[in-house]
């Protein structure tokens, strides 16, 4: 987001609390900070969205990935591992119409009981998406034959809905990549010369099965959500090879810039860290062609761990005007 269209724009990186999917009780945990016995966090509201008792015929629930489609409007998507699989089995979607306190009683967008023909899939990492000027929400995820594995050679699925999540419609998407992919984080929205397109990091691990395989993150880009394609790969550090992935992209720190930080493990044996433990990021100041070489970011510490990078931008008010409010789900910042 340019300067010249905010006065006094003040950024930074956020974790995103909302929702939270779990199969057990939060856990309490007596903090001290700067010897203040009682300092209970940052995380001061928590709702369950779904328990994985509920699921028979799943082991656990994970990856959850919330959107706003109206005010007060909330989707969360999640997935239920199916029993004797690793990483995958059904996306399920459930919606809070007031703010994210309850949520109702999800429905399935992929399940693993459906059969394509004679192929039986399961599915892992939703990613929900609702374009800024369309009454469309969109979800994509990945897509394996269900006698993989894992689902580390998955392919791209989506569906959408035009209901604010309550029903979903399967879609056969276009998808000029023709190799494995593995999702991780949500759809940025870019300009290219003039062009709205959009952007979908992912990474593959085609090392893991074969020897002739590799470990890169790229990007696919679209300019409708239902066609997808190849877009850039994040090159390589000169040093040697690291296995980048499960990238995040946001508006980076000069106009125009956008930015990915991905999460690191060593590019050979993926039991190791980095050394030193690092998160990598790379920029492009092209709206997603290309990008630069990835390099270790020395304050973000990752020892192979999850984590999400965006930006929150909000407009620091003035003399005159209070700034602006912040307020997604529990998450409120107050002026």
């Amino acid at each position: 987001m340019g300067s010249e269209r905010y006065r006094g724009v003040v950024a930074a990186l956020v974790a995103l609390i909302g929702a939270q999917v779990t199969a057990a009780p939060p856990i309490q945990k007596a903090v001290v900070v700067d010897g203040v016995a009682d300092y209970k966090g940052d995380v001061t509201d928590i709702r369950v969205v779904r328990r994985v008792e509920s699921h028979p015929d799943a082991w656990r629930l994970w990856q959850p990935f919330i959107a706003q489609w109206k005010r007060k409007h909330l989707v969360v998507a999640f997935g239920a591992m199916t029993n004797g699989k690793k990483d995958m089995g059904d996306i399920f979607v459930s919606v809070s119409r007031d703010d994210g306190d309850p949520w109702g009683e999800p429905v399935a967008i992929f399940d693993h009981n459906r059969r394509q023909g004679a192929i039986q899939f399961a599915y892992a990492n939703p990613v929900l998406f609702k374009p800024v000027d369309q009454d469309v929400l969109w979800c994509f995820a990945m897509r394996c034959p269900i006698v993989y594995k894992n689902s580390e050679d998955s392919q791209l699925a989506g569906a959408f809905s035009a209901d604010g999540g309550h029903s979903w419609t399967p879609v056969e998407l276009a998808v000029h990549y023709a190799g494995t992919l593995i999702l991780n984080a949500g759809v940025q929205p870019t300009m290219f010369r003039g062009r709205r397109r959009f952007l979908l990091p992912a990474h593959r691990n085609s090392l893991q099965k074969d020897p002739l395989g590799s470990r890169e993150h790229f990007v696919l880009s679209s300019t409708s959500l239902l066609e997808w394609s190849l877009e850039a790969f994040i090159p390589q550090p000169e040093s040697g090879k690291v296995f980048l992935h499960e990238g995040n992209i946001a508006p980076g720190d000069a106009p125009g810039e956008l930015k990915t930080v991905m999460r690191t493990a060593n590019y050979q044996d993926t039991s190791l860290t980095t050394d030193p433990p690092r998160a990598y990021s790379s920029v492009s100041s092209d709206g997603g062609r290309p990008w630069s070489v990835a390099r270790p970011e020395p304050e973000l510490y990752n020892a192979k761990a999850k984590g999400f990078f965006g930006r929150a931008v909000w407009d620091s008010g003035t003399a005159e005007r209070p700034r602006t409010h912040i307020h997604f789900g529990k998450l409120r910042i107050a002026p």
